[in-house]
């Protein structure tokens, strides 16, 4: 997948900064979306790719810091950059505490806004990737029979081949085929490495169909 080249939001209610924000993180080849409050701001789609956002933390109606408690809920919330011209220290603790990149007073450098959106890309792109790995790994998951998801799940919990097959009521040459079937399609390279892909899914403990024997 062609991954989209990395959005910068900016939220203030004032226009002057919101033109100058834009044309310095334009020449730095960012994309932008420029927002005057949270209202706007929400109404607006994700743009695809990595995103960060520049949020002043004084804005009509909502203020950034409201607006930053609300996106830590969403499934992936942006990295936030605060920029503020009345900042305090209790004020920089609480972003800083809600996860914030950066904490920044006007007038800042702009090498450090820069530096900070450079950050947040990265940890929104990181964040990104483990999504569409998530995804992808549904998909094969979604590939298997249910008795190949049988097998996974107990051969991902440290079963042995003769341990299934007793517990499944089936034979063990029945057992080496399904679960040769589930690491072909999970493409896992290794026991340790399907076992980690289970516990990604999250997959339901074992069931066993005869417990009360013993392979």
């Amino acid at each position: 997948m062609v991954e989209q080249p990395p959005t910068v939001m900016i939220i203030d209610d004032d226009p002057g900064v919101r033109d100058s924000l834009g044309k310095l993180l334009q020449s730095a080849g960012f994309r932008i979306s420029l927002f005057g409050s949270v209202s706007e701001f929400l109404k607006a789609d994700r743009p695809e790719g990595p995103v960060c956002l520049v949020l002043d933390v004084r804005l009509p109606g909502q203020s950034g810091l409201e607006l930053q408690r609300e996106l830590a809920g969403s499934k992936r919330p942006p990295p936030i950059i605060f920029i503020t011209g009345h900042g305090d220290i209790p004020m920089s603790v609480q972003a800083m505490k809600g996860g914030a990149i950066e904490f920044l007073t006007k007038p800042f450098r702009e090498q450090d806004l820069l530096e900070a959106i450079q950050l947040g890309h990265a940890r929104d792109r990181a964040l990104l990737e483990q999504e569409r790995a998530m995804a992808d790994l549904r998909v094969r998951f979604e590939t298997l029979t249910p008795r190949e998801r049988e097998v996974m799940a107990f051969v991902a919990s440290g079963r042995l081949n003769k341990q299934i097959a007793a517990d499944l009521g089936v034979s063990e040459i029945t057992v080496k085929v399904h679960r040769g079937q589930v690491m072909r399609k999970m493409r896992a390279s290794s026991l340790p490495d399907l076992a980690r892909m289970a516990d990604q899914l999250q997959l339901p403990p074992t069931k066993l169909h005869n417990p009360g024997r013993v392979a």
